[in-house]
């Protein structure tokens, strides 16, 4: 397990600069990619624990889903009226809900397309920038997740009265004597599928970043020492 480590954190971590392994500890290819496998595993993981839970997007300011900035003159509105505020706010942490609900969808498939990972794709990973092994994730997962996130959402926002609390504020804006063109879309299960993903991969990338550049994030023996050695 030792040999991955260093191998993964030789390439994946220190990008194209080189680093010399202590001997007895050099790497093919494949035991190479196997080591990455392992810490894409790991930071998938993570990632999805940190949003699996309550206020995993609404404590996180960065990746927070707030109410849609397409929809400014319905919040507008609606915050106008006596406890319109509080009906704003009601929707946006019940969205941010539906979105914790959902993340463990994304483990599974994750795990497929770490599993999937080859030589050659790993190699340009190994090569790439802070976030590489993040962008390999996106572009293999993003359209299967969407799939699959999207009727969780929206089973979440229902049962967490996202939904519900959409509808009353479309209805609400709708019967105002100033609404000049009434919203037709009651579906919000979209919108917050998109934040969530978003969300999603910005977590990811920030913790594949960290791994590369903090020395806090370095939390056994055997990174100290690797990373000791590749910023001296």
């Amino acid at each position: 397990m030792q040999r991955i480590v260093v191998g993964v954190l030789v390439f994946l971590f220190i990008g194209c600069e080189k680093l010399e392994v202590p001997q007895g500890e050099q790497l093919t290819e494949e035991e190479v990619v196997a080591g990455l496998k392992e810490a894409l595993r790991v930071a998938t993981d993570t990632t999805v624990r940190y949003l699996n839970r309550i206020d995993g997007y609404y404590g996180d300011a960065l990746i927070r889903i707030l109410f849609p900035e397409e929809a400014w003159k319905v919040k507008a509105a609606i915050e106008a009226l006596p406890g319109g505020r509080d009906l704003i706010q009601d929707l946006v942490i019940k969205m941010n809900r539906a979105a914790e609900e959902a993340a463990a969808e994304a483990k599974p498939i994750f795990w497929n397309a770490i599993a999937a990972l080859t030589i050659q794709e790993g190699m340009r990973i190994l090569k790439g920038d802070s976030v590489a092994a993040t962008t390999y994730l996106k572009n293999q997962t993003q359209d299967s997740l969407y799939v699959r996130y999207k009727p969780k959402i929206q089973a979440a926002m229902e049962s967490v009265g996202a939904q519900q609390a959409w509808e009353y504020i479309v209805d609400t804006y709708n019967s105002l004597p100033t609404t000049d063109t009434p919203l037709e879309n009651r579906d919000l299960s979209a919108y917050v599928t998109h934040r969530a993903l978003y969300g999603l991969f910005l977590k990811i990338g920030q913790h594949e970043t960290k791994i590369r550049r903090e020395v806090q994030y370095r939390v056994t023996d055997l990174l100290q020492k690797v990373f000791a050695h590749a910023t001296s």
